[in-house]
C-alpha cells in the first residue's frame, strides 16, 4: 500500500572533490551506486512519488535514476543555489498537495529503508511540521549544528560555516534528512532567503520559520549515525566502502555463511549465497552472482555475474556472467568468460579460458586451453593444450564436440567443425573438416629425425657445441644414431 508519502532525493551536487568525469551521484559501492543506494532505501518507504532533483551532468545521472526506478519523475535545478533552491525545484515537479514529504541525500549510500520508514512514522505521529535526522559524532567538523533549548527543543540548524565558536562546540549534527508537512512547507518555500556566508538557499532554514509560526520542530536522533555519512571524496568513498562491505559479510556469515577471512572478502549488496557456502581468502563476489550450498570458492577468486550451483569448488577463478553447475570444479587459474556453462560434475582446470562456451555434464576441459564459441558433450574429454580457432578474421565460428568424445593433446579444431559423438583425435591434430561420431582423426605424419641439423644449422652456438660434444662422447643416452631408435609409428 502506498503511503500519503512524496520523497525528493537531492542529487544535483557536482561533487567537485571527488576529482572525476564520473558524476559523484554515480561512483559505486558495493556493486550499486551512490545514488542506487538511496533509490533502493527509498522505495522501502513505499512511497506516492519519488522526484529526483538533476543538475550536475543531469545526462548522466537522469538516465541513471530512469534505469533504476523508472516512476521517478526528474527535476532539473539549472544552477545550484543551494539544498532550499533544489527541493523547492523538486516540490513544484512534484505538484505536492497534501501528506509527508521526506527530503534524502542521493550521497548516503549507507541509509536503510528501515530508518527512513522509522523517521517517518515518528514525524507523522508527533504531527510536526518539520524533523530533522540527527546523530550525536566525535568529530562534527563540516555538518549543520543542531540548536536546542534549555529544554532540548529544536530551535535551529546552524550550517558549520556560519556557527559561532559556542556552536561549534555541539555534537549533535543534522544530516540533511527531513521530513515535512506539505501544507507548512508549501507555504515557507518562497520565504526561504539567502543571507548567509554561502549565499544560498538553505534547507534547514525551515526550522527557524517553523519556529517563528509556532509549529512542531522536533529531531530523530539515530544511534547508528554512520548510515547518514555522505560522500565528497575518494577517502570518504574507500571509508563507506569498507563499512558497508563489513556490514554485507556479517550479515551473510550471521545466515550460515562461513568466511575464512572477512579482511580480504568483498561481496557486492546484490549477491546471494544459500548457506554452508565457503569463501576462502582473497575472494571477490561482485554484481548478481548466486552461489549454491555447500559450494567453496576461492582463494583469490573474483566472479560477477556469474551462477554457481551447489556443491561447486572453484578455486583461483576469474569469471564473469558465468554458469557452474552442481558438484563442478574449476580451476585453479581459470578464465570464464560471459557465456560459459558448465554442467554438472563438468571441469575446467587449470589456464584454461573459455567464452561463448556450452560444456556439457561430466565433460573436462583440464589442461591449458581455450574453448570459445563451443559446445561440448557431456561426458567428453578435451585433451591438455586443445584450442578452438575460432575466427577468421571476420567472422567467428562453432565448434561442436559431441558426448563422450576423447581429444588427443595439442589439438587444434579450426571453426566450423563438428566432431561426432565417440569420436578421438591423435595428439597433435589439426581438425580441419567434421569427424563422424566413433571415428578417429589423425593429421600429423609420421616423426622425422634429421641427424647433425644442430651442428650444421647451429654451429658456433651453445646447442651446436653440445650436440657435437654429444657426437664425440657417445654415452647410455645418445640419440645421435637414429639405427638406434624405435620405428616411427605410422598412425594414419
Amino acid at each position: 500500500m502506498l503511503n500519503d508519502l512524496t520523497v525528493v532525493v537531492l542529487a544535483a551536487g557536482g561533487g567537485t572533490r571527488m576529482r572525476s568525469k564520473t558524476p559523484k551521484m554515480l561512483h559505486a559501492l558495493g556493486g550499486r551506486s551512490l545514488l542506487g543506494h538511496v533509490l533502493a532505501a527509498v522505495a522501502e518507504t513505499s512511497p506516492r512519488s519519488v522526484v529526483a532533483v538533476v543538475g550536475h551532468q543531469r545526462e548522466l545521472v537522469g538516465p541513471h535514476v530512469s534505469g533504476l526506478m523508472p516512476d521517478c519523475l526528474l527535476a532539473v535545478q539549472e544552477e545550484q543555489k543551494g539544498t532550499g533552491h533544489a527541493l523547492r525545484v523538486g516540490v513544484e515537479a512534484a505538484k505536492i498537495s497534501s501528506g509527508t514529504v521526506l527530503v534524502a541525500l542521493g550521497d548516503t549510500p549507507l541509509l536503510t529503508g528501515r530508518s527512513l520508514r522509522d523517521f517517518v512514522a515518528e514525524h507523522e505521529a508527533a504531527q510536526r511540521a518539520v524533523s530533522l535526522l540527527s546523530g550525536d559524532v566525535a568529530d562534527p567538523t563540516g555538518y549543520g549544528r543542531v540548536v536546542r533549548d534549555e529544554d532540548g527543543e529544536v530551535l535551529a540548524i546552524i550550517e558549520h560555516k556560519d556557527a559561532s565558536p559556542e556552536q561549534l562546540e555541539l555534537t549533535e549534527i543534522n544530516s540533511g534528512i527531513m521530513a515535512f508537512e506539505a501544507g507548512f512547507l508549501l507555504d515557507a518555500l518562497p520565504g526561504l532567503g539567502n543571507d548567509n556566508a554561502q549565499g544560498e538557499y538553505y534547507l534547514t532554514d525551515l526550522v527557524g520559520l517553523a519556529r517563528e509560526a509556532g509549529l512542531m520542530v522536533g529531531a530523530h536522533l539515530l544511534d547508528d549515525v554512520v548510515q547518514t555519512e555522505g560522500v565528497n571524496d575518494r577517502t570518504q568513498l574507500a571509508s563507506l566502502g569498507r563499512l558497508l562491505n563489513d556490514r554485507v559479510v556479517e550479515r551473510w556469515m550471521r545466515e550460515g555463511v562461513t568466511v575464512v577471512d572477512p579482511a580480504t572478502t568483498w561481496i557486492d549488496v546484490g549477491v546471494e549465497l544459500e548457506r554452508d557456502v565457503t569463501i576462502l581468502p582473497g575472494t571477490q563476489l561482485l554484481g548478481t552472482t548466486s552461489v549454491g550450498e555447500d559450494s567453496v570458492v576461492g582463494p583469490d577468486s573474483t566472479l560477477r555475474d556469474c551462477r554457481v550451483g551447489r556443491g561447486a569448488t572453484l578455486t583461483r577463478v576469474h569469471g564473469q556472467s558465468a554458469e557452474i553447475g552442481d558438484g563442478a570444479t574449476v580451476g585453479p587459474y581459470s578464465y570464464l568468460r560471459p557465456g560459459t556453462r558448465l554442467g554438472a560434475d563438468g571441469k575446467i582446470g587449470g589456464f584454461v579460458e573459455t567464452k561463448n562456451a556450452v560444456i556439457g555434464d561430466g565433460a573436462k576441459v583440464p589442461h591449458l586451453s581455450y574453448i570459445g564459441d563451443a559446445e561440448i558433450g557431456e561426458g567428453t574429454n578435451i585433451g591438455a593444450g586443445t584450442i578452438t580457432a575460432n575466427y577468421d578474421g571476420v567472422a567467428k565460428h562453432r565448434t561442436v564436440v559431441g558426448r563422450h568424445a576423447r581429444t588427443g593433446s595439442n589439438n587444434t579444431f579450426v571453426a566450423p567443425t563438428t566432431i561426432g559423438d565417440g569420436a578421438s583425435t591423435g595428439g597433435g591434430t589439426v581438425v580441419r573438416g567434421d569427424v563422424p561420431p566413433g571415428a578417429l582423426a589423425v593429421s600429423s605424419g609420421p616423426m622425422r629425425v634429421i641427424d647433425g641439423w644442430a651442428e650444421e644449422k647451429r654451429a658456433g652456438t651453445a646447442q651446436g657445441e653440445a650436440a657435437a660434444a654429444a657426437r664425440r662422447t657417445p654415452d647410455d643416452h645418445d640419440v645421435t644414431d637414429p639405427s638406434s631408435q624405435p620405428p616411427a609409428r605410422d598412425l594414419g
